[in-house]
């Protein structure tokens, strides 16, 4: 969890000063058949913890008039980042702008989506969820929530990758702020389109923490993430309501 809160402070610093180095240079994978199917393998253990679906919201649901809609940057460390460099991809830290909007629907039920677009790469991603709220929350008692979602990868013509993952996350209010927490799992199809290379399907377990802030209708959020062996730190500006 200390590594967790070290990343958070170091990402929330870099986002909001704008004074971290570059992260990341061209990420267009253009040389996949140099790749030995197990360096393949790692890279598709980095690419289910980089193409998962990110929430950045607490458990509880949003109510049937309810909106969130924000502007995310996360950044997920790579693993293997001499497998990426050798596949045509020099990054050792992927930064990932990102697009939300969540609605809140009837029967304690929300519906999300994002959307991705990396600068410098031909890399786009778009991703779906659907949330129930299983205990709505109070005073005293915290929300329980479990959400389905899913993604997949687009504008990689040598690669093709969706996720689907399942989490459970629990969030308690306190006046303006909600710390969440929650555990899930995040099942992968990475497929090569080249020849000499066979399909992956990683399975990564996932933690994850964070907290909402909510001033009126502006909203701020931030959570740290470890999918498989990989971690990312996101931080989410918007408006929720």
């Amino acid at each position: 969890m200390s590594k967790l809160k070290s990343a958070l402070s170091r990402t929330i610093f870099a986002a909001l000063a704008g004074a971290s180095a570059p992260v990341m240079a061209d990420t267009d994978f253009t040389r996949l058949n140099l790749l030995t199917q197990a360096e393949f393998k790692q890279l598709a253990g980095d690419l289910n913890a980089v193409t998962s679906y990110k929430a950045l919201t607490p458990a509880a649901s949003l109510g049937i008039t309810g909106f969130d809609l924000g502007a995310e940057l996360s950044f997920t460390e790579l693993n293997s980042s001499a497998t990426w460099k050798k596949a045509g991809a020099d990054v050792s830290t992927l930064v990932m702008p990102r697009l939300h909007v969540h609605k809140g629907l009837p029967f304690n039920i929300d519906v999300g989506a994002s959307l991705v677009a990396v600068p410098d790469s031909n890399i786009k991603l778009i991703g779906a969820e659907i949330r129930y709220a299983l205990i709505e929350g109070g005073v005293t008692v915290p929300a329980v929530g479990f959400r389905a979602a899913m993604s997949r990868l687009s504008g990689v013509s040598q690669l093709d990758v969706n996720t689907q993952s399942l989490e459970l996350v629990v969030s308690k209010g306190f006046l303006m702020l909600t710390p969440y927490a929650g555990v899930g799992q995040v099942w992968g199809n990475v497929t090569p389109n080249v020849a000499g290379l066979r399909k992956e399907m990683p399975s990564s377990s996932k933690i994850f923490a964070g907290v909402n802030a909510n001033f009126g209708v502006f909203n701020l959020a931030a959570e740290v993430d470890r999918t498989g062996s990989n971690q990312t730190a996101s931080v989410k500006l918007g408006f929720r309501w």
